[in-house]
């Protein structure tokens, strides 16, 4: 079990840090074609693809990232955070879409972002045609800030971006955030 500072737990999900043994569970969700539609790469095709995007996930510096696992029932099912601020990111196994699962990870991780670093506003950066993400990111209070087309090759089709913006609504974070090394947002991924 992570620290205490190292997880939020919700009704039904717990969100803690990666760790090397969630490699099979994490394989499951990122070599699955239906969950890989609108991800920024294609599904990935070996547990070493994998491995390495686990590693890179671990490894990330604190005060750029802010990524959790997502565990419901005891199974990693996704993630949710910012891998690189001030951009977040969601995945979920096709298994458990449908169930606001995504929304009630996202509703505890964007409080934690707010609280914890000097980001200006959450970005994302989604494909058109998903339709579900960019809804339930619109409920959230994410709002359309651009559009791009053929911004991603992922393996031989172009895919355009919507880009969304959620503003910070309350005042500074505690000191602990200002002095964070933070990425200036840019947008992209």
């Amino acid at each position: 079990m992570g620290k205490p500072a190292d997880e939020i737990r919700t009704e039904r999900l717990l969100l803690r840090r990666a760790r090397p043994g969630d490699l099979a569970a994490i394989h499951a969700i990122l070599g699955h074609p239906r969950a890989m539609r609108y991800w920024s790469t294609p599904p990935h095709r070996s547990l070493g693809e994998t491995r390495e995007w686990l590693e890179s996930m671990i490894a990330a510096p604190p005060g750029e990232s802010e990524d959790f696992v997502i565990e419901h029932e005891g199974q990693v099912i996704g993630k949710a955070g910012c891998w690189r601020l001030p951009e977040i990111g969601y995945i979920l196994h096709p298994g458990y879409w449908g169930r606001g699962l995504a929304r009630e990870a996202l509703a505890a991780v964007i409080p934690r972002l707010f609280a914890r670093f000097a980001i200006p506003a959450i970005t994302a950066d989604v494909d058109p045609r998903n339709l579900p993400s960019l809804a339930l990111l619109r409920r959230l209070g994410f709002v359309e800030t651009g559009r791009a087309e053929r911004t991603w090759l992922i393996g031989n089709e172009y895919c355009d971006s919507i880009y969304l913006a959620l503003p910070r609504k309350d005042g500074p974070p505690d000191a602990e955030a200002k002095t964070g090394n933070l990425r200036a947002p840019d947008g992209r991924r």
